[in-house]
């Protein structure tokens, strides 16, 4: 056969699969109609490990095994989707509290005035004054108490990455994210005495803001030291009679009085963070049209794979992916943090995380937000 009698057998081939695929799938939603009518879960193990065992075994080419596998894997964790979607046809949706930025009385960040932070909040609550915290740790745990209405937090640098302390604190911490903002981030190098470069003994500032200047600290040869925040740092500096700087915005440094031996000193010249706001309690904006989760996937061949293809059966774009270990001596073992799209009360998010609730070793909800992007 030439090549196009080839890819027509292979079209005709395909119609085949579909047509099978189709009828395996009605077959499913009987299933589901039996699985709510009985009260059964959608997943049953044992069931999902005879069915890939006797697909091997039917398999007569070792070197397909593994494909074979993932394909049935593939048809199952749809059919899986299919008979959450059905299971929860007849849910009622859920009420949640409302944002209420407005007239909200207490809320925190980490730093000091002139604290990126400081400027992410005034994004979010316009002229309310927020309490400042010395750590990250403590926003998060006045916000759990309730000592804070709202905290907020940078959880990603479009240069450095993602701020891991936050993202390893809200795995701590039973907290809620309820909105997003963005900030453009404008670092400059400040110090006390009237000093160049050249007599700067150490650099002060959030890793964060340092790995964001590298290339102007690597430049200039200086020394650095990492600081809680950049608005404390200046601060530090600001009290301190030593030759040291910090890199913090521009409106800290005036506001304490320092000199500013340069401007705009981060690698790239578009820099922004991403600042979270967290809550006690869920709370999701009608606006909202983003979800995040975190959760941990079995040490198994292929799980990565079937979490990922989740999302793509469903139609649902993910829009971040991060993973931090666990901390447990482990190389293996790590916490996935996902963003992606979707509202909570949408049937198709909710057989999702149906799905991903039964089937991976640990799920939670993170909370909801408007994607701005």
């Amino acid at each position: 056969m030439d090549l196009n009698q080839l890819r027509n057998s292979i079209d005709n081939i395909d119609e085949q699969i579909l047509a099978l695929f189709m009828e395996r799938m009605e077959l499913c939603k009987g299933v589901a109609d039996y699985k709510k009518a009985n009260n059964l879960p959608v997943f049953q193990g044992n069931r999902e490990q005879q069915i890939i065992d006797r697909i091997k075994s039917l398999t007569n080419d070792s070197k397909l095994e593994a494909g074979t596998a993932a394909l049935f894997t593939t048809i199952m964790d749809i059919s899986k989707i299919l008979q959450n979607r059905k299971l929860l046809s007849d849910n009622t949706e859920n009420t949640y509290k409302i944002p209420d930025f407005e007239n909200v009385q207490k809320i925190g960040c980490q730093g000091t005035y002139g604290s990126n932070s400081e400027t992410a909040a005034k994004l979010i609550f316009g002229d309310k004054k927020p309490i400042f915290y010395r750590t990250f740790e403590d926003v998060f745990s006045a916000v759990q108490s309730g000592e804070l209405d709202y905290g907020v937090l940078p959880v990603y640098n479009s240069t450095a990455g993602a701020v891991i302390s936050t993202y390893d604190l809200m795995a701590k911490y039973s907290v809620y994210k309820v909105k997003e903002v963005y900030i453009e981030i404008n670092h400059c190098l400040a110090v006390k005495n009237n000093i160049g470069t050249d007599d700067i003994e150490t650099v002060y500032s959030h890793p964060q803001a340092i790995a964001q200047c590298f290339d102007y600290l690597t430049a200039h040869k200086l020394k650095t030291a990492e600081y809680g925040n950049t608005a404390t740092a200046a601060e530090m500096v600001a009290e301190s009679n030593k030759n040291i700087a910090a890199i913090c915005s521009v409106e800290c440094a005036e506001h304490l009085g320092l000199n500013i031996i340069a401007k705009n000193i981060s690698d790239c010249s578009v820099n922004r963070t991403r600042f979270i706001c967290i809550s006690r309690d869920m709370q999701i904006d009608p606006e909202s049209d983003s979800i995040s989760v975190m959760l941990k996937i079995p040490d198994t061949e292929g799980s990565l794979y079937r979490l990922l293809t989740k999302f793509y059966v469903n139609g649902m774009n993910l829009q971040k992916i991060e993973s931090r270990p666990l901390k447990d001596g482990s190389f293996n073992n790590v916490m996935f943090y996902l963003d992606f799209d979707g509202k909570v009360d949408d049937k198709g998010v909710k057989a999702l995380m149906n799905d991903l609730t039964e089937n991976v070793e640990y799920f939670r909800l993170l909370g909801t937000f408007k994607n701005t992007l």
